[in-house]
């Protein structure tokens, strides 16, 4: 929410300066982002006329013109193309010292004198706005100095709101909350009924139940809709952040940002009565005031008039935006104000579905006063007719009140208060601080009877009113207080690995710990084939973030990419963070996992050893280390997902348990991710993968081992992993180790075969190994690779 200080300061009039009103907004919550100053440095700027505007002699596109300044008349030469007799604009005049610092002298252009500078609003630093100079109104006072002319100084002041503080969004919002943290009292709004003039009432119908519960608008007729946007308006709507369009649009937006209440002006000419309040219908189409056309359905709301049948057609689109066909323009005569309340659930993500972002759906999303919108019309009428004249008709207000929303009366108990800040507030202070903030106090013997005015939502129970207490009397006024008694410290227990020493471990293998959003976009997970049981969010952040993540994976992929494409060759990233699945009982199931993603070299630049790029085998022994933190084995057979490389992906298996998987991504998805280089990844469930045995100390063999080597030829496609599984089973428990110290494919081994080398280390604990004993266990490991595999010994 953006808004002009001094506009905020008529509100609520306070003598605290510029810098304890800005520190007072962040303390009470309503944190500043932004201030911009305007008008502290305008001394020798004032109003001018231009007299006269003619050709400079020897450029085009300068003017010289002859300027009435007040007291006298000097020579400028200017080159804005709106400089012509008769404007009223502001003149630097020799001496002064614009805000961007620049310094006013005289000057020759092209050898035609110049005394002073005709000036834009972004010269005056009111605006960005550097296509003209600044247009003052005709009955502005040549002379008048500028600051004067268009209530300077001032600064344009942003503030970022929590989403419970929906009523913030107007400055009247703002001004009661200044009001309690600074003292005084908000100015009472000067919106009383306009009484009618005709008897012109369009009719209106509610069709859309508990989503629309009231409806207010206004015929008025006889407009001078190209009458200028008054200056004092149109400079409080561009220190909101509002580029000033043409009078009644301005107005509708003046009226949502002094009060809070979207409205919207349709051009009664183009309307045809009666106009109802509906939902959509699917397939429905409407062109909005950006001149895009959206395709609705039944989830929307419109305003339709009835051109070809009652309520026929959509020319508005509800809460959220305009229709094209019946908006207003400078020829418009005859006008309906609408200002309506929408209940949040009936907007909430309708914007984002279609791409757009509006005040009035930002608003609605969050909640506006269902008691505004007949106050919003009657303001916004005082202004038309006050500024462009008119004949207004009576209001016409259509309303299902067992729908809206009513305060209920809360109590908040003295003790309770205490209690919880550990401070006693005075009584009289609480009372202030509720009563300033607009809410109605009543006095009981336990403390406050309190009932929250209607654009107070975020007030329901006895804790919302203890901390607007807070927040207003100051949290550095409640004293800080250590807890007391004894805390009982629980060791970590040895069963599992924790995660602060997994992630140290993954630091240690040269990587770096990333931290993704756990909701993303379904189109990415759609990309992986990992849509499957994606949970959606009711109310995203955006549509791109819409679905909880079903996999670590993908989100890393897309951090690696955008380093790979900022010339980051090797990127090596890992994540701990939870995956979510829909429950079939409802809700979501949560699994937590660990996931890596690598790319570029195996190893950092160096000069030692020649490069070479990362490979599967390298990904799979950062694996191996980590489980090797709770003694875990790890197996892996062969898998070929839609999104790996074929023959490039397993399955990684703890006690013949799938956990997770390991591989390379197919070149399809990486073209499909824009990811030009090739990636490694792997991911697992990392509960089962911390699991470990408690340590126990174990005696350790007196005797000697004994270690044979054998070669054997298998086939090529026969894995380590289910050969060292047969030799293991066949060789029992005097095994200690198997080492596979060698693998030869080439001469002497058949095509299509590959020889495999590998150290038998054996162990007894009760007796030394005699060679029959070892002799026995070779055989039989001999037999078993040769009865399962067809393993040859190699000679």
């Amino acid at each position: 929410m953006k808004f002009s200080e001094n506009w905020l300061r008529q509100h609520v009039p306070t003598p605290a300066d510029h810098d304890r009103l800005v520190a007072t907004l962040t303390a009470i919550g309503l944190e500043v982002e932004d201030v911009v100053s305007m008008g502290d440095s305008l001394d020798g700027v004032v109003v001018a006329c231009i007299v006269s505007a003619e050709k400079h002699p020897e450029a085009d596109r300068l003017q010289v013109c002859q300027v009435d300044t007040g007291d006298g008349r000097v020579q400028i030469v200017c080159g804005a193309p709106n400089a012509r007799p008769g404007l009223k604009a502001p003149l630097a005049k020799v001496g002064a010292v614009l805000p961007g610092g620049m310094a006013i002298k005289p000057a020759k252009l092209r050898g035609v004198e110049s005394i002073g500078m005709l000036c834009s609003a972004k010269e005056l630093g009111t605006d960005v706005d550097a296509s003209g100079l600044l247009e003052l109104p005709a009955d502005a006072r040549v002379g008048q100095p500028i600051a004067e002319c268009l209530g300077l100084p001032d600064a344009s002041i942003e503030i970022k709101l929590t989403p419970n503080r929906a009523d913030c969004f107007s400055v009247r919002g703002i001004a009661y909350d200044v009001a309690a943290a600074l003292g005084g009292q908000v100015e009472p709004l000067e919106a009383a009924p306009v009484p009618a003039a005709s008897a012109v009432a369009p009719q209106v119908r509610l069709e859309a139940g508990e989503k629309v519960p009231r409806f207010v608008g206004r015929a008025i007729d006889d407009v001078d809709a190209g009458v200028a946007t008054p200056l004092w308006m149109a400079e409080r709507l561009r220190r909101s952040g509002v580029r000033p369009i043409s009078f009644l649009v301005d107005v509708t937006q003046y009226v949502m940002l002094e009060l809070g209440q979207p409205m919207h002006a349709f051009d009664r000419d183009r309307l045809v009565e009666p106009v109802v309040v509906r939902p959509a219908n699917a397939g429905e189409a409407l062109k909005l005031l950006d001149g895009r056309t959206v395709d609705l359905d039944g989830d929307f709301l419109v305003v339709a008039d009835s051109q070809g049948g009652e309520g026929a057609r959509a020319v508005a689109l509800g809460g959220i935006m305009g229709g094209h066909d019946t908006r207003v323009t400078d020829s418009t005569r005859r006008v309906f104000l609408e200002a309506a309340h929408w209940v949040p659930s009936a907007i909430i993500g309708r914007s984002r579905r279609l791409g757009l972002h509006t005040d009035a759906g930002h608003r609605f999303e969050r909640g506006v006063d269902p008691e505004l919108p007949r106050i919003a019309v009657e303001y916004a009428t005082r202004l038309i007719l006050d500024i462009a004249g008119g004949t207004p008709g009576p209001v016409v207000e259509v309303a299902r009140e067992g729908d809206i929303a009513r305060p209920e009366a809360v109590v908040l108990r003295r003790e309770r208060l205490a209690r919880v800040l550990g401070v006693r507030v005075p009584d009289d202070e609480v009372e202030r601080i509720l009563r300033a903030l607009g809410l109605a106090v009543e006095t009981v013997d336990t403390g406050w009877r309190v009932v929250a005015p209607s654009r107070r939502f975020d007030i329901a129970i006895e804790e919302d009113l203890i901390e607007e207490v807070v927040r207003i009397h100051g949290y550095d006024a409640v004293p800080t207080t250590l807890p007391a008694g004894a805390s009982r410290l629980a060791a970590p227990g040895e069963g599992r690995v924790d995660l602060p020493t997994l992630r140290r471990h993954l630091v240690s293998r040269d990587m770096l710990e990333a931290i993704n959003y756990a909701f993303v976009d379904r189109g990415l997970l759609e990309a992986w084939s990992m849509d499957a049981g994606a949970v959606p969010l009711a109310n995203p952040l955006s549509a791109e973030l819409g679905v909880m993540r079903t996999a670590l994976v993908p989100g890393l992929v897309a951090a690696l990419g955008r380093n790979a494409a900022r010339q980051q060759s090797r990127v090596r990233l890992f994540e701990v963070g939870n995956v979510f699945a829909a429950d079939p009982a409802g809700g979501a199931l949560e699994t937590l996992r660990v996931a890596a993603a690598v790319c570029g070299s195996a190893g950092a630049e160096q000069w030692g050893q020649p490069e070479r790029p990362v490979g599967f085998h390298d990904l799979k022994g950062d694996l191996e280390s980590l489980a090797a933190l709770s003694g875990a084995r790890l197996s892996f057979v062969a898998a070929q997902p839609a999104w790996a490389h074929p023959g490039r992906c397993a399955d990684v298996l703890r006690d013949g348990v799938r956990i997770g998987w390991l591989g390379e991504l197919h070149p399809r998805l990486r073209d499909a991710l824009e990811v030009d280089v090739p990636v490694l990844a792997f991911e697992v469930d990392l509960v089962p993968l911390t699991e470990r045995a408690i340590p126990r100390a174990g005696r350790i063999s007196k005797y000697p081992s004994v270690r044979r080597d054998l070669a054997f030829v298998v086939a090529e496609g026969l894995a380590w992993a289910t050969v060292s599984a047969c030799v293991e089973a066949a060789a029992g428990p005097v095994l200690r180790d198997l080492v596979l110290f060698d693998q030869y494919q080439g001469k002497g081994v058949e095509s299509g075969f590959k020889s495999l080398a590998m150290g038998l280390i054996l162990q007894d604990e009760s007796r030394t190994l005699t060679d029959r004993d070892v002799d026995g266990i070779v055989a039989a490991v001999t037999a078993s690779l040769q009865r399962e595999h067809g393993a040859v010994i190699r000679g």
